[in-house]
């Protein structure tokens, strides 16, 4: 964002917080985040903290409204350091809940509630009814969030007699709308329409200022996200909706505010756009786009940009559609970890609220391949599909770390195909709600196979296959095996077989990534006897250079013993003793194996593998997935910490394997993480497995893939192939769910 000059700047501290309350209230966040920033910087140099926590409360709240949820988040947490090392500082309640607030915000849900209900304590202590009020709104919003429907109602209610009580017209027509929204959840549709109409006729008796026009967006944007929930005859909701977002355009416009007139315009498109009339819908965006621009909003430009796509692409014109597209993707890059004013009680995954963008474009990218007029042309398309997938995956994948691992690791970079050998082959499928590309990349060429199955049908199948993959007593996952590979492989295999391919680096997507494709099964063999397979979260390598196999230093550790409610891995000690064997190296089993010892190991030597033979498990957020250590479980990102040494080393980690990991099934996030887990963790590769599996077996395959990995003449992917391959030999282990979870990721080479 471009930082405003102005032709005299106030140097007394107050007169900084003097003009960024006067910004703020008019809706220029950006402006006052400046001149709170400058106050507080004044206070401090002053030693006046209580004035310095004042500051940095209106600093936080105004770079919250600008959707900078990181940075609020930060700053209320330094105001709350402060506070509580000032004896006469009063402000703490209100830190907690506008700290409970950005938690929400960023979909953590259940600190979010701990945090309001610390500050609903201190609130209630000292008999403040108007903060307690706030505060029992924010909490409803947080437990409607979290499905706790009951609870949201009790506190909703209780905010609006407290709100009557102290005379805050606004807040009890916002928590009247909140109440609504649950009623609409729990179905109860007479009292949901009784808090609608009671809150708009308070909303039309409040002044013209910047909170009515909030207000009235708000109004607007729930009568028209729950007319049709409400009922679909009930026609008039619709007129309500429409009749708030102009009224609050209309006077969004007149206050100048141009953020709120931004939402307002463009929302009222989106009505339109739901009713079929995309001419006015495409007028009203556009309108939505120019205020945007003029508020330097990001946060809501790139949803307008996005809707102008959606709307070019319904009148059929494709090029504008896609530039529109573009145009919303290269605003939404810079802000896409923090979005603002929503407000639906579900939180979002990234995947939901922003992957529609990407694909959508890739659609509209992928249709216009069909027209092209040459090969050349239509490759060129199917580039750019590609490429436009790929910057969600890695979008998706920085959200997931919540942090910048990604994006640095990308200036390290180069792309699978470019450095991929004659005999692999790279399958990029493409999940589209009414069909599935399969994009295939062959010595430097891009083709690609349409395959007629919808996305809902697909991901069952896909869930079935993993859910009866884990039924290692029954073949009931086989019929599964033979679809998913008809879907997709043998649309490409004779293809692969003339090429004389025997890799195959899959890059796969969301529910893709819960399933071993090495199990697929083409009615008598499994892939995975076909060709050596890696899997990749995107076209990228931490780094493109095949193992050094004449200085291996290898650092295995693991547990045998049941510690911390974990049951015992007695296999662990054979599969570490064999480690020993081939490589010489050195290891750490149960009590030595502890996070300290771990560090100060990596510290000491410059390890090519890092081998951890240990319970794990990959959860839908980064701070929750771990490896177990004999002390403590020892989480992703402090993983990263400690791996991440050899980033800055000239060789960096060739190989990450950890060999008892699991992700739930049916959960993509948590799959994205295993998949990604060598790029948090600065490694070429990682060897991880999707389930726990039986730990002699897992041993064994262990042991088997090391062994061939000495042979210089195997790539990674081909030893971890040989290895599964000698395990479906043994009668009692053919079963997919005993050998296929193991995957190698990234750098197969």
């Amino acid at each position: 964002m471009s930082v405003p000059s102005f032709a005299q700047t106030p140097q007394h501290p107050q007169e900084h917080f003097s003009k960024g309350i006067s910004e703020f209230q008019n809706g220029k966040f950006e402006q006052a985040a400046l001149s709170f920033s400058d106050a507080a910087r004044s206070y401090e140099e002053d030693k006046k903290p209580n004035d310095q926590i004042q500051a940095l409360t209106h600093l936080a709240e105004s770079v919250y409204h600008l959707g900078q949820y990181q940075k609020a988040l930060v700053t209320f947490q330094a105001a709350l350091n402060l506070c509580k090392r000032v004896t006469s500082c009063v402000q703490q309640p209100i830190l907690l809940g506008r700290i409970g607030n950005v938690l929400f915000a960023m979909g953590q849900t259940t600190p979010a509630i701990d945090y309001l209900k610390s500050a609903l304590t201190l609130a209630r202590r000292a008999d403040n009814p108007s903060y307690t009020a706030s505060l029992l709104n924010d909490l409803g919003n947080t437990l409607a969030a979290d499905n706790r429907n009951a609870e949201a109602i009790a506190a909703y209610t209780e905010g609006i007699i407290l709100s009557e009580g102290v005379g805050n017209e606004s807040l009890a027509i916002t928590a009247l709308t909140n109440s609504a929204k649950t009623w609409v959840q729990e179905k109860d549709d007479e009292a949901a329409e009784q808090q609608l109409d009671l809150a708009q006729s308070r909303i039309q008796k409040l002044p013209d200022s910047h909170q009515k026009v909030a207000l009235l967006v708000n109004f607007g944007m729930v009568f028209h996200d729950l007319s049709d929930s409400i009922s679909p005859q009930k026609r008039h909701l619709k007129r309500k909706a429409a009749s708030a977002l102009e009224s609050a355009a209309q006077i969004g416009e007149r206050l100048g505010d141009h953020r709120m007139s931004s939402y307002a315009w463009g929302h009222l498109g989106r009505l339109y756009e739901a009713e079929g009339h995309v001419q006015e819908a495409l007028q009203l965006t556009r309108r939505a786009v120019l205020t945007a621009q003029q508020a330097n909003a990001p946060e809501s430009l790139y949803q307008w940009e996005w809707q102008t796509g959606r709307l070019l692409r319904a009148l059929n014109q494709p090029q504008e559609a896609i530039e529109a597209y573009q145009r919303a993707i290269g605003t939404l890059q810079p802000i896409r970890s923090e979005f603002s004013f929503s407000p639906k009680h579900t939180l979002l995954s990234f995947r939901e609220k922003v992957g529609p963008l990407f694909f959508q474009l890739a659609d509209l990218i992928l249709k216009q391949a069909d027209v092209a007029t040459s090969i050349s042309q239509s490759r060129e398309w199917l580039l750019q599909a590609r490429e436009t997938v790929e910057a969600f995956k890695v979008a998706e994948l920085q959200d997931y770390f919540r942090d910048d691992c990604v994006q640095a690791t990308l200036a390290h970079i180069e792309k699978v195909d470019k450095i991929s050998q004659k005999t692999t082959a790279i399958l990029y499928p493409i999940i589209l709600p009414n069909r599935l590309e399969l994009l295939v990349s062959v010595a430097g060429q891009l083709y690609r196979q349409t395959v007629p199955i919808d996305e809902q049908t697909f991901t069952h199948e896909v869930r079935a296959f993993r859910r009866f993959l884990e039924k290692r007593t029954t073949n009931q996952y086989r019929p599964h095996a033979q679809q998913l590979y008809d879907w997709l492989i043998r649309p490409i295999n004779s293809d692969l077989k003339q090429a004389g391919i025997d890799t195959l680096v899959i890059v796969p997507d969301g529910a893709l990534r819960t399933i071993p494709i090495g199990a697929l099964y083409d009615g008598e063999q499994f892939l995975i006897q076909h060709y050596a397979l890696a899997t990749t979260p995107g076209l990228t390598l931490t780094d493109p250079h095949p193992l050094n196999r004449e200085s291996l230093k290898v650092l295995s550790v693991g547990l045998t013993k049941s510690v911390q409610g974990f049951p015992p891995l007695p296999s662990v000690a054979d599969e570490l003793k064999t480690l020993d064997e081939l490589f010489q190296g050195k290891g750490l089993m149960n009590e030595q194996f502890v996070v300290s010892s771990l560090e100060q190991e990596m510290k000491k030597e410059p390890f090519s593998i890092v081998h951890i033979a240990s319970h794990g498990s990959f959860a839908s957020t980064s701070k929750d997935s771990f490896v177990l250590a004999f002390d403590e479980p020892l989480t992703m990102d402090r993983l990263d910490e400690i791996i991440g040494l050899y980033q800055f080393r000239d060789s960096p980690l060739d190989l990450l394997t950890l060999s008892a990991c699991e992700t739930a099934a049916g959960d993509d996030r948590a799959a994205l993480g295993l998949a990604g887990v060598a790029i948090k963790a600065g490694a070429r590769s990682a060897l991880a497995t999707l389930w726990f599996i039986n730990d002699k077996v897992s041993s064994d395959l262990v042991s088997e893939f090391y062994t061939q990995l000495l042979d210089p003449s195997l790539s990674k992917a081909m030893a971890l192939q040989r290895a599964q391959i000698k395990i479906i030999g043994d009668p009692t282990y053919q079963h997919p769910g005993y050998w296929a979870p193991f995957l190698l990721l990234n750098n197969w080479l």
